[in-house]
C-alpha cells in the first residue's frame, strides 16, 4: 500500500490574519465589495405565525437559530420546522451594471431564497454554503425585500436523517451581499470561490502548484483578458507570478489553468510553524482589473505510513485530535467570531494538534482558525448513522443519493485551498439496517477523488463489515470502558484490539476517530465502580481515569496516525437523558457554557502541550467520607512537592504528567492542600481545601 510556544503562536496568526484582511481590501475594493448583511433581519417561526394577518415579527442578528433555548426545555421536543426571515436591501446608489450574489455560509438545513416575493433559489444541506445571483431580481428604483424561508425539519432527501446531536434550524452563519464586475470568477460552482490550488508536488526543495478555475462572462461582449497570479510572502515580498491570455466569451463560462513553481517554499509545519503565503489572483482587461480572489496559501506535504503513524514534510508528527461540535450553551449552532476564539484558545492551551469536525462541514471561520493555527483537521459530510437510537442514515433513494453528492461537492470545493484539512470523511457509524450503503459509499468515495486526489478519504466506523474497506484510510470509533465494559479492561482492552487489528490488516492505516466517557462536574466519587452510561450518574473520576488508561495505550502505538477524543466541550442533545442534566451528551472535556475545565482537560494538557503548568485533581471533591486518600497532580514539572495542612507530606516526579502523594490523613473538618514546583525561571503553586467529616 502506498504510504498515504502555542500563545505566541497564536499572537503571531492574529497579525498574519490582519495582514491578510488588510491586503483583502487594498485589492479589492476597486472592482468588487463585501457588504455585511448580518444585522436588522425580521424573523418568525412556523407556518401558523407566518399565516396570520400580523404575524409577531422579532429583529434578529446573525448568526441566529431558534433553537438556541428549547434544546432543553422538554425531551425530543425542541422545534424542527419553518422559519422565515426578511430584509429590506437597498442598491439604488449601486452602478446596475454590476452583479450581485447573496453568499450564505450555511442556513439550516433547506433553504428557499425569494426576491421582492420572486423565488430565485433552493438549497439543500444546512452546513456548506451556497451562492445566489439575485441581478435580475432587483429594483434599483426602490427597496429591495429579501426573504428566506429555513426549514429543518426531517426530510428524508437531505443529510443527515438521525445524529446524536441536534440539527438547529435557522440562519446560523453568516450573511453578505457581494457586487461583482459581469466578468468575474465563478461564483456558481458549487458556493466556492471559483478558484483552486491544487498542490500537485510539495517538499524543501520545490512546490508544484496547478491554479485552475473558471471565468463567467455575463455580458453580451467577449472579451480578451489576462489571469494574473502572484505569490507573495509575509514580508510583502513577490515570489512568483504568472500571466495567461485567454478569450472571455460573450455569456460563457470559460476554464482556465495555470502551474506555477515555487522554489526552496517555507512550508506550513502544523503548530510549530503554520506559515502561509498571500495569494493573490486577478481578472484583468488590459490594466483594468475586473475581478480578484486574494488567499492566504500554506505550502506542505504528508503521507501516513502503515506502521509509523502520520508524517508532516517528512517527519512524524503526532496528531493529537479532539472531535468538536459547532454549539454552545444558549446558543445552539449560532456562534460568533468570538465564541471560535474562545474554543481555540482553550483547545490551543490543551495542546490539541488536529480536529475532527463532528459530524459535518464547519464555518468559514472555524477553518481560518485551523490554517493560521495550524491545526490538522479532518472534515466530513453529515452522514451519520443512529448510534444507539433508532432510524436509518442512509436511505436508498435517488433524492437522498444526489444530496449526498452535492454536499460533499460544495464541501470539497469551498475548502479546496486549506492547508489545514487533510481528510474527507465519508460517513459516520453508519449500520447495515434494511439498505446497505456500500455501494454508495463507493460513489461518494470516486468522487471524492475526483474532486481532489490531493487528500485523503476516510470513514469512522463502529461496525465491522465491507463499508470498511473502500476508503484511503480508517477511522474507529471505540469506547471501551464506557459501553458495554467493567473498569479494568479499560487499561489494556483497546491496545489489545488495536494490536490485533493491525496484525489482522497490516496495509491498513486506522485511527481512533472517537473515545470517551461522560462526567459530570457535580458528581464525584472516592471510588471507581463503572457507572451506567445511560444513567444519571457520572462521576468525573471515571472520566479521569478512562482518558488516562486511553492516552497510556494510544501513545505507545504510531500505527494509530491520529487520536480523536469524544468530546472536547460537553454538547446539547435533546434525546439524551442521562447525567445530571437532560439533553446533553456530557463526555466533554470542557462544560458546555465553557466556564469549567474537567480534570480530563488538564490530564491532556500535561502530555499535549509542554508549557509550565500545575494541577492538583479531584478539586471538586470537596466533601471528603474517607479520611485516608493520596493526592493527585498533573504537571509538566519535573518535580513537585506536596503539603497538607502547612506540612510537606511528599515529593514525586511526574510519569506520563501525573503525579500521586503518598498517602495521606485528613483531619476532621477543613484541609488545605498546597502543591509546589518550579523551572528554571518560576516557581508554581496550586492549593485547594477539602473537608473530612
Amino acid at each position: 500500500m502506498k504510504s498515504i510556544n502555542m500563545c505566541d503562536l497564536y499572537k503571531q496568526s492574529k497579525i498574519c490574519i490582519f495582514f491578510i484582511f488588510l491586503l483583502t481590501i487594498s485589492v479589492s475594493v476597486l472592482h468588487a465589495q463585501k457588504i455585511d448583511l448580518n444585522k436588522n433581519w425580521e424573523f418568525v417561526k412556523g407556518y401558523e405565525h407566518n399565516m396570520q394577518k400580523k404575524p409577531n415579527w422579532q429583529t434578529v442578528t446573525l448568526p441566529h437559530t431558534w433553537n438556541a433555548l428549547d434544546v432543553k426545555e422538554v425531551y425530543v421536543g425542541y422545534y424542527r420546522g419553518l422559519g422565515i426571515y426578511k430584509k429590506m436591501l437597498d442598491v439604488s446608489s449601486y452602478d446596475s451594471k454590476k452583479h450581485f450574489f447573496l453568499k450564505f455560509d450555511a442556513s439550516a438545513t433547506v433553504t428557499d431564497v425569494f426576491v421582492n416575493e420572486k423565488h430565485v433559489y433552493h438549497h439543500k444541506g444546512g452546513y456548506t454554503g451556497f451562492t445566489v445571483d439575485i441581478t435580475d431580481f432587483l429594483d434599483f428604483s426602490k427597496e429591495n425585500e429579501l426573504k428566506i424561508s429555513v426549514n429543518n425539519a426531517y426530510d428524508s432527501e437531505v443529510m443527515p436523517l438521525v445524529g446524536d446531536f441536534n440539527i438547529y434550524g435557522g440562519l446560523h452563519r453568516p450573511v453578505s451581499l457581494l457586487i461583482k464586475n459581469p466578468i468575474h470568477f465563478d461564483l456558481s460552482n458549487y458556493g466556492s470561490s471559483g478558484v483552486f490550488i491544487s498542490q500537485e508536488k510539495v517538499d524543501a526543495k520545490e512546490a508544484d502548484l496547478k491554479i485552475h478555475g473558471s471565468i463567467a462572462n455575463k455580458s453580451d461582449i467577449s472579451k480578451n483578458l489576462t489571469i494574473e497570479s502572484t505569490i507573495w510572502d509575509t514580508t510583502g515580498k513577490k515570489i512568483v507570478s504568472e500571466t495567461t491570455s485567454l478569450l472571455g466569451e460573450a455569456n460563457k463560462k470559460t476554464v482556465w489553468s495555470q502551474n506555477i513553481r515555487v522554489k526552496n517554499p517555507h512550508l506550513w509545519n502544523g503548530v510549530k510553524n503554520p506559515y502561509r503565503y498571500q495569494f493573490k489572483t486577478f481578472i484583468k482587461e488590459g490594466n483594468k482589473v475586473l475581478d480578484s480572489m486574494v488567499q492566504p496559501i500554506g505550502l506542505r506535504s504528508y503521507k501516513i505510513d502503515v506502521d509509523k503513524g502520520f508524517f508532516l514534510n517528512g517527519a512524524y508528527y503526532d496528531l493529537k485530535g479532539v472531535c468538536y461540535h459547532e454549539a454552545k450553551k444558549d446558543k445552539g449552532s449560532a456562534l460568533t467570531k468570538e465564541d471560535y476564539k474562545e474554543d481555540f484558545d482553550i483547545m490551543m492551551d490543551m495542546g490539541v494538534t488536529a480536529i475532527r469536525t463532528a459530524h459535518y462541514p464547519h464555518s468559514p471561520i472555524f477553518y481560518n482558525m485551523c490554517d493560521s493555527l495550524g491545526v490538522v483537521v479532518y472534515t466530513e459530510i453529515p452522514q451519520v448513522g443512529p448510534g444507539g437510537y433508532e432510524g436509518p442514515g442512509f436511505i436508498n433513494s435517488k433524492g437522498f443519493k444526489e444530496n449526498g453528492k452535492q454536499q460533499l461537492k460544495e464541501m470539497i470545493r469551498q475548502n479546496y485551498n486549506r492547508p489545514s484539512i487533510f481528510f474527507w470523511g465519508l460517513f459516520n457509524e453508519l449500520k447495515i439496517r434494511g439498505d446497505d450503503p456500500h455501494d454508495y459509499v463507493k460513489e461518494l468515495n470516486m468522487l471524492a477523488k475526483q474532486e481532489d486526489p490531493y487528500r485523503l478519504t476516510i470513514v469512522a466506523s463502529n461496525q465491522d463489515n465491507h463499508n470498511n474497506d473502500i476508503t484511503d484510510v480508517i477511522g474507529f470509533n471505540k469506547y471501551y470502558g464506557w459501553y458495554g465494559a467493567k473498569y479494568g479492561s479499560t487499561t489494556n482492552q483497546i491496545g489489545e484490539w488495536a494490536d490485533t487489528w493491525h496484525k489482522e490488516f497490516p496495509n491498513r492505516a486506522m485511527a481512533i476517530s472517537e473515545y470517551g466517557a461522560g462526567a459530570s462536574i457535580h458528581h464525584q466519587s472516592d471510588s471507581l465502580v463503572a457507572p451506567a452510561p445511560a444513567g444519571k450518574w457520572h462521576p468525573e473520576q471515571w472520566q479521569t481515569k478512562y482518558h488516562e488508561d486511553y492516552w497510556m495505550q494510544l501513545k505507545e502505538r504510531p500505527f494509530i496516525w491520529g487520536k480523536f477524543a469524544w468530546l472536547m466541550f460537553d454538547v446539547a442533545a435533546a434525546h439524551r437523558s442521562e447525567g445530571d442534566t437532560n439533553g446533553l451528551n456530557d463526555k466533554g472535556l470542557v462544560t458546555e457554557d465553557r466556564k469549567t475545565k474537567k480534570d480530563a482537560y488538564y490530564f491532556y494538557k500535561a502530555n499535549w502541550n509542554d508549557s509550565p503548568m500545575l494541577y492538583i485533581a479531584e478539586r471538586r471533591f470537596k466533601n471528603r467520607i474517607e479520611s485516608k486518600t493520596k493526592i493527585k497532580v498533573y504537571t509538566t514539572l519535573d518535580k513537585v512537592k506536596f503539603y497538607l495542612n502547612g506540612k510537606v507530606v511528599g515529593t514525586g516526579k511526574p510519569e506520563s504528567g501525573i503525579v500521586i502523594s503518598p498517602e495521606v490523613i485528613l483531619k476532621k473538618g477543613e484541609n488545605t492542600i498546597v502543591v509546589k514546583g518550579q523551572n528554571k525561571s518560576k516557581k508554581f503553586e496550586d492549593q485547594v481545601i477539602w473537608n473530612y467529616n
